[in-house]
């Protein structure tokens, strides 16, 4: 190679040399109390490892901390520690949820502060241990309220939701862009012929950020997008998108995973299974089939005990089957796909 291209070589090398950054951790936390799915959120102190973010009111995130190379042996420890410190929680069943990187995710990161890598964990606890001064338990569905369908159909969609996005679909700058949009529209909300998929939490979320019809997506943007309807509670950063990922990440699972035994009591009711599984799900299940399905799958076994407190007539309580994770390689409750 010659001089002349080592040095160019060089030049560009330094021009791309990364600038400062910050490893983190987040947790995200979630619990199924009273058949309402809750995550756990922090109100940050004034010495916040997280930059600042502008808003007209105080605004929770999720349990984060900076990974210490030296004191982390690895980062789960690391988010661990962080939880306890600032939740008072100890973990039980933990699974790396995904990395989250984007360059604006920190609105300052311009201004000098360090770019913010974040390696999130999904948490699944039962809600036992009242949490830290500083933590409290908050509805998933307060954040994400069109994703709730228990009570049939939610009022956003068609109120604020759809017709926003029809208007953010119109905009678009050619037919191609038009048809695009459309289609996306059509497939996340179950629009036109499509049905709702009630696991593409993520994507929901993030066409409504990218049409700005989010509090999160006017933040650190020079040119105001049309006022965005009030949709659902926003979060610091992009801790959201973060809860998103993992709501997405729990609908999933049911299918093919027993993560919702983490949630429940050892011994519980059918009903009680039922009504967590709902709430997980965001729609209601028939209560015959359920039980097909979960007594076929070979989840649960009877404990000939009786629970009383039911109003009624006194109902069976069974136990999780482990078993059934060596006996099947997917042993999750089969849900349908669409409520």
């Amino acid at each position: 190679m010659s001089s002349q291209h080592e040095r160019a070589e060089a030049g560009e090398m330094r021009e791309l040399k990364p600038g400062p950054f910050e490893i983190g951790l987040n947790a995200v936390i979630v619990a199924v109390t009273e058949e309402t799915p809750r995550v756990l959120a922090v109100q940050q102190p004034a010495a916040s490892p997280s930059p600042p973010d502008r808003h007209d009111q105080p605004l929770d995130t999720l349990p984060y901390g900076p990974l210490h190379p030296q004191r982390d042996r690895t980062l789960e420890l690391g988010l661990r520690g962080w939880v306890r410190e600032q939740t008072g929680i100890e973990l039980g069943y933990v699974e790396q949820l995904y990395t989250f990187g984007d360059r604006n995710r920190a609105p300052d990161f311009e201004g000098g502060v360090a770019r913010i890598i974040s390696v999130a964990y999904l948490a699944l606890v039962r809600e036992t241990v009242p949490p830290g001064p500083h933590a409290h338990w908050r509805d998933c569905y307060a954040h994400f309220p069109w994703e709730d369908w228990r009570e049939g159909r939610p009022h956003q969609l068609d109120d604020q939701i759809l017709p926003a996005l029809d208007a953010w679909q119109s905009r678009a700058p050619d037919q191609q862009a038009r048809k695009g949009r459309r289609e996306r529209i059509d497939i996340a909300f179950g629009c036109r012929g499509a049905s709702w998929n009630w696991e593409r939490v993520l994507d929901r979320y993030e066409l409504l950020y990218e049409a700005g019809l989010v509090a999160e997506a006017l933040r650190g943007r020079s040119k105001r997008l049309p006022a965005a309807p009030s949709l659902g509670r926003p979060m610091l950063l992009d801790h959201r998108r973060i809860l998103a990922t993992a709501l997405d990440r729990i609908r999933g699972k049911l299918r093919y995973r027993p993560v919702v035994f983490e949630l429940i009591a050892p011994q519980f009711t059918l009903l009680q299974l039922q009504r967590l599984v709902e709430a997980l799900a965001g729609f209601r299940l028939h209560k015959q089939n359920f039980r097909r399905l979960v007594e076929k799958a070979g989840l649960v076994e009877g404990t000939h005990r009786l629970h009383h407190d039911t109003g009624g007539r006194p109902a069976e309580l069974f136990r999780f089957r482990r078993e059934v994770i060596r006996e099947r390689p997917a042993p999750g409750v089969g849900l349908p796909s669409s409520p």
